[in-house]
C-alpha cells in the first residue's frame, strides 16, 4: 500500500490500521498526534482507523523540554 507520511511518499505492507502503522514507524508508546486525510484521529481510535491505499497521513510527536 502507497501512502504519504509527513509528505513523504511510503510504501507499507501488512499494516492495515493506524495503530499497527504507529507500531511499525516505531511511536508505539509515545505521545502522538495523527492526523489521516485532513482530520484528526483520536487516540482511542487508533486500534479500529483503516488505511487505505493513497491516504495522507501527519505524525506530530511531542517533545518535553523546558
Amino acid at each position: 500500500m502507497n501512502i504519504t507520511l509527513n509528505g513523504k511518499p511510503l510504501q507499507v505492507e501488512k499494516v492495515s490500521t493506524i495503530a499497527e502503522l504507529i507500531k511499525h514507524l516505531g511511536y508505539e508508546g509515545k505521545r502522538i498526534a495523527v492526523e489521516q486525510n485532513g482530520d484528526i484521529v483520536p487516540k482511542s481510535t487508533h486500534g479500529a482507523a483503516p488505511l487505505a491505499d493513497g491516504d495522507q497521513l501527519e505524525i506530530v510527536v511531542a517533545v518535553g523540554g523546558g
